[in-house]
Formats: C-alpha cells, sequence, structure tokens
C-alpha cells in the first residue's frame, strides 16, 4: 500500500515519517527489533493524568542495545514536582522538553520497533492521549506486555495484575534503579529477555 493518501495532507511530516516504517514490502525481510518502554506520569488515570518522562531501550537478535537508550522529561505547567512522591523522580534541573516535543522524539526512536512494557495498557493510552491532543492517530506498532508473558509463564488466568517487582523476585532477576523510567525500562528489557527464553518466543 502506497502512501500516496498523505499527500496534499495537513498532517506533520514527522508523523508521515512515523506512518512510513509501516508501509513494508512483502518480499523484503525486516529486521526484528523491540523497543522496551516506561514512563513515569502523574497518575494511573490516562484521561486526566500527565506524562512526567518517558526511558526506553532496543533489544536486538535477544540482546540489550546499550547504546540504543531514549530518556526525555517532559515539561508540565500543571504539574508540581515538590508537592508529589515524584520530586526524587523528576529534578528541577533536568532538561525538560514540551509534550509534543517529547513525543515527536519518542516516535523518532520507536520506529516500527515492537513495544514492550510491564502492564502496557496504561502506557499506550497515555502516549496515545498525547498523539490525541496533537490532532493525530494512535500508535501503529505491535506489543507485547511482560505481565501478561508471565501470567502465560506461570499459567495464570491473562488479568492477574502482578508488580514488576514481584516478577523480578520471582525470575531471580536483580532490580535496578526503580524510581526512574530508564531504571525501569532497564529491568522490564531484562524480565522480558528472561520471559521470551523461558517461553520460546
Amino acid at each position: 500500500m502506497a502512501l500516496d493518501w498523505l499527500i496534499g495532507t495537513n498532517l506533520p511530516q514527522f508523523w508521515k515519517n512515523y506512518l512510513a516504517h509501516f508501509e513494508k514490502d512483502d518480499n523484503h525481510e525486516v529486521h526484528k527489533r523491540y523497543v522496551v518502554f516506561d514512563m513515569e506520569t502523574s497518575g494511573l488515570n490516562w484521561k486526566d493524568d500527565v506524562i512526567l518522562s518517558i526511558g526506553a531501550i532496543g533489544i536486538n537478535d535477544n540482546a540489550i542495545e546499550i547504546g540504543d537508550f531514549f530518556e526525555i522529561f517532559i515539561k508540565q505547567e500543571k504539574f508540581n514536582s515538590h508537592s508529589v512522591a515524584f520530586s526524587d523522580v523528576i529534578k528541577d534541573d533536568d532538561e525538560k522538553f514540551v509534550e509534543a516535543e517529547a513525543i515527536i522524539q519518542f516516535l523518532n526512536f520507536i520506529k516500527d520497533a515492537t513495544l514492550v512494557s510491564h502492564n502496557i495498557n496504561l502506557d499506550l493510552e497515555m502516549i496515545n492521549q498525547a498523539l490525541k491532543r496533537l490532532e493525530l492517530g494512535r500508535l501503529k506498532n505491535t506489543f507485547m506486555d511482560t505481565n501478561a508473558l508471565f501470567q502465560r509463564w506461570q499459567h495464570h488466568v491473562q488479568d492477574t495484575q502482578v508488580s514488576l517487582d514481584e516478577v523480578c523476585d520471582a525470575l531471580k532477576i536483580k532490580k535496578s534503579d526503580r524510581l526512574t523510567a530508564s531504571g525501569n525500562a532497564y529491568t522490564t528489557a531484562l524480565v522480558f529477555l528472561k520471559l521470551k527464553s523461558k517461553l520460546g518466543i
């Protein structure tokens, strides 16, 4: 399918570039890339809360690519870091970007990778709400949830909610910096690789 329908539209170039990643030649072998990501938010309500930071790391050939790394902090005028528990997560001296720029950089980083996160639905909806504020569509990437993979490995019912810390304990994975989105993303990447191996996927 060609991108002819995009020509002459008012869609921003970064969004056209993002969509173009999903236009595959069926005869071309696509290299599989995963992006494991996490975010810190002001709360757990994707309709009312905001993204404070995003951390992400790439996985290629079943190995974490340390150089394939993304971290960004988002400027939020209605959020006061001194008034909530996130004061240790978002430092005043961290460089912050407006939400639109942060989303553009995130899309440029993930491209068409399969997205991976723990209890991923909230993270996806937070991104989709930010895209909605830009009057754009929703994320097109395929995705995997490490919580769902853990339930599959343990033969639990699929709607069971288990924390990342509990999964790390079960898999005997050392927890890294769990106070930042990037630290959570790295820990989740370790969890993902171990579950991927155990499940043979």
